[in-house]
Parts: structure tokens; sequence; C-alpha cells
């Protein structure tokens, strides 16, 4: 059952797919056979699918944190989004973000044949929430929409290279899903005989010859791939291609070919981020701000009020400079400025923002505070 937030629930239908039921590639076979369950898949943007143990609160929340930050990775392109000031803290505000949530069972079967069985959490999160977080920490934009490469790829099992198309879909099923989890989409192409011919250029990697006979599929784009055995596992060697200039390089080694083929998707993503990611532009300059807050009546109030703003992703530190009745002033160290911060706190925050006030300094202090915003502790 989907749970929608705030939404009611939505009817799903299952949804059976083979991962290598049709592959035409004996030794690819061996990886076994995958079936997705009964209920929708993520497919948007905002969307993610990640394991989780069990239906638990604590399973889910943690599950919907690994989900929101594959979102904040496809919008971005970056893979490494964890590493990024702010990200941490902002996931584990997840479940806020959320606009449903789903649970569907993934069934798969290991090469012995024994069944293996995973529960699967679908989230989607709300897009114009998801939108400020991003703006607010600053991070990369990667335009939507996105393009739709066509990967041209030949695996070679021992009985020669050949051409996988549009056909031999799940054959190459591991690679279009990792596409699809750093935020786009690969093409194949149909396999017509003269497709097939191609073969041979692929495997010497000739960009040109696959750049002409890819002039008919859009965008201008390519993919190429060749797959092969290799020292006891197999080693795919990429080169991907944006309207005939060669953006990217690299060789994926791996014991198991699903794993070695996923990474032409890793590979193809970061030239395409790295030629089209917009760079991040916080809210706001990062610095040290001078807030005043209101309605501190209490030393409970205080500790509510630092123990809120260190949820906060965006504050690193915070330090109490006066207080004058039920008014504090505060110096805030931020990766933002005051507009990210009032973003971040949303419509739930331990601070309401009320108006800009200036702040005048006493004793040694000679320059005036620059104009900051009063607060009221909600």
């Amino acid at each position: 059952m989907e749970v929608q937030m705030p939404r009611s629930p939505l009817r799903t239908t299952f949804l059976i797919m083979l991962l290598a039921a049709c592959l035409p590639f004996a030794a690819l076979a061996q990886s076994g056979l995958r079936t997705e369950g009964d209920v929708a898949t993520a497919a948007g943007a905002y969307e993610a699918e990640v394991p989780v143990r069990g239906q638990s609160d604590a399973d889910r929340n943690g599950g919907l944190s690994r989900a929101l930050a594959e979102v904040l990775g496809k919008l971005s392109g970056d893979r490494n989004i964890t590493a990024r000031p702010g990200v941490v803290q902002a996931l584990r505000n997840a479940k806020d973000y959320v606009q449903s949530y789903d649970y569907k069972q993934d069934q798969s079967t290991t090469a012995s044949g024994a069944p293996n069985f995973r529960t699967l959490l679908v989230a989607r999160f709300r897009e114009d929430d998801v939108d400020a977080m991003v703006a607010a920490l600053g991070l990369p934009v990667w335009p939507l929409p996105r393009p739709k490469p066509v990967l041209w790829l030949a695996i070679d099992d021992g009985s020669g290279p050949r051409l996988v198309t549009v056909q031999q879909a799940n054959a190459v099923r591991p690679v279009l899903a990792r596409a699809v989890e750093r935020g786009f989409k690969l093409g194949l192409p149909t396999g017509s005989t003269a497709e097939q011919a191609l073969v041979g250029a692929i495997w010497r990697q000739d960009t040109a010859a696959v750049a002409r006979a890819s002039a008919r599929y859009a965008p201008p784009m390519q993919l190429i791939g060749k797959l092969s055995r290799a020292d006891g596992g197999w080693t795919a060697d990429w080169v991907f291609v944006d309207n005939g200039r060669e953006l990217n390089k690299w060789t994926t080694k791996d014991a198991n070919a699903m794993r070695a083929m996923a990474g032409g998707a890793d590979g193809a993503a970061d030239a395409l981020v790295r030629r089209y990611a917009k760079p991040g532009a916080a809210t706001g300059q990062a610095g040290t701000y001078r807030i005043v807050v209101t309605g501190i009546d209490s030393a409970d109030d205080y500790m509510r009020l630092a123990a809120g703003l260190r949820e906060v992703p965006v504050v690193r530190n915070i330090i109490p400079l006066r207080a004058l009745g039920n008014r504090l002033e505060l110096s805030v160290e931020m990766t933002t400025g005051l507009a990210g911060l009032n973003r971040m706190l949303g419509e739930d925050g331990v601070l309401v923002p009320v108006a800009p006030v200036a702040i005048t300094l006493d004793g040694e202090e000679q320059n005036p505070a620059p104009a900051s915003n009063e607060y009221r502790l909600r």
C-alpha cells in the first residue's frame, strides 16, 4: 500500500520484469533472474527506491534518508553528494520532504537457483521543498530535461563480439538501471543490418564511425563500450561522445559482468555533469551573521533555540553575544546567507523571521554591525 503524505493512498499494480531470462550471452545468464513486485517504481528525478530491512518507523526513516540522498544525487549529478556541507544534516529530516511512499517486494534468484527476497521502499519527495533545499545548500544543478544518449555496447563472452540492441534490453539492464539512478536514461540501437556490422568499429573504439551510424538518433550523443572476459573476470572499455567530441574515456573491471557493465552509466553521467551542470549558488554568501531572537524567557527557551538551530543543515556554529530582556543576540556561522537560513527553517522551524533590524555595537567595537534579521522563538 502506498502511503501519501498528505494525499490518500494510490492504488498500485504489479510489474514483472525479467533481468536475465532473455540474455543472449550464456555467461551473463549466470547472474540470475530478477523480477520486480507489484507496485509502482521510482522513475522521476524526485523519486527513488532503496532496500530496507522492514516497514518499522526506524527502517522507513533510514530508508527515506538514503532515498533523499539518491534524489539529491540525481538533481546535482554528484555521486558523492553526501560529502558536501550540510547534506548529511539535511538527510536526517528526510521525512519532512516526503510526498508519498510505498513498499514493494523484489525477488531474485542466485546463480545456484536459490530465491532471494528484498523489501524496497519507493519514496517520492515534494519538488518545491527539495528545490529549496538544493538552493539553500548551494548544490550544483543538472538541468532537466536530460539527454538520452544511445548505448552502443558490444559483448564478447568468448564466441566473438555481438551488438546489444533494443531487442536484448534485458541483457544490459544493469547499465540502463544505473543510468536512471544517476538521473538520465540510455537508448539502444534498433539492430538493423548496418548497425550489426558496426561491431568491429565499436571494438576498436572508432568513435567517428559509430557517430555516423548514430546520426539517425537524437541527441548526437553516444556511450560506446566493449565488454569481454579478462583475468578471471570482466573488463569494459568505454568512450562517451557528445556531438563528435570525446568527453570521457574510462575502464571498469569486476568479477561480475553486471557490475562491470553498470560502470558505463557512471562515466557517462560524470561527463554530462561536467559539461552541463550549473554550479551551485547558495541563497546568500556563506559567513557569520548576527541575528536577534525575541521570546527567550528562560534557560529552557535558550536550550530549545540552540538545539533547533543546530538541526538546521546550513548552520555550522552558534555563539551567544548579549541578552537584554527577552531579546538575545547571536552570532551564527552558516554555509549560506540569511535567505538560505529562512528557507531551511521552513514552516515548523524553531525560529520565525520577523523583520530586518540594525545592531549597534558598544564598547571597543567601533564598526556598526551589518543589517541582520530579527526572529521570534516559535
